[in-house]
């Protein structure tokens, strides 16, 4: 889609899906049961370098994004607002969101967060704006080398042993979060992806097309 085409209404959806997503981390952090495997390591590193787990997620998004050079992928404006903006709200999002004790409240604060995680991720992806930088990272990876899924795999694994490592929280929400998350992204996508209002090109018939396998997921 041009970039151009429907650019307000996807700009507006990219906020409200980055606001979600930032809430979302936040829900999960403060529910204490387990966050999401990225913010494992954010919470640790946060833990160890005296910073707040906002300011350390802008950081290692930016770090994640000089990673795209060599696999020569090219950042969208979602890509450069993933970073920011989601950090900036995870620290605010913290700063008002309240501590629960009672064990019910906090697996409320897990499943929501879960779940608004996944609405939030068809929002900013279906706007078609550019991926955030970690699922860039996995995407180029898969592009050259092996699957989205083992990439997928062996780098969630990977930030979750370092950040445990480091003093992050892991625990049945992430667990919980690896297997929903896919499942809610791709029953919210198809609801809320902008579609392009220019007519798509003629295509060459299902003969004339060589058959390829189906794109990883």
């Amino acid at each position: 889609m041009p970039l151009r085409e429907r650019l307000p209404r996807r700009l507006f959806q990219l906020l409200v899906g980055l606001l979600g997503y930032g809430v979302s981390i936040s829900l999960m952090l403060r529910a204490h049961l387990g966050n999401q495997p990225w913010d494992v390591l954010h919470q640790g590193v946060a833990l160890r370098a005296g910073l707040s787990v906002g300011t350390v997620l802008i950081i290692v998004g930016a770090a994640v994004l000089l990673c795209w050079i060599p696999l020569r992928q090219r950042p969208g404006i979602g890509t450069i607002a993933n970073i920011v903006v989601i950090g900036l709200v995870v620290d605010v999002a913290n700063q008002v969101l309240p501590e629960p004790s009672h064990v019910l409240v906090r697996w409320a604060f897990m499943i929501g967060g879960i779940v608004l995680c996944g609405f939030a991720s068809g929002l900013y992806i279906g706007a078609n704006l550019g991926p955030g930088p970690r699922d860039g990272l996995m995407t180029g990876l898969a592009a050259r080398t092996w699957s989205l899924r083992g990439w997928r795999t062996v780098l969630e694994i990977a930030v979750v042993a370092v950040g445990f490592a480091l003093g992050g929280k892991a625990g049945l929400g992430t667990i919980l979060y690896a297997l929903a998350i896919g499942p809610l992204a791709q029953f919210f996508l198809p609801m809320l992806t902008v579609h392009s209002r220019t007519p798509a090109p003629a295509t060459a018939s299902p003969a004339a097309v060589p058959a390829t396998e189906p794109a990883p997921c």
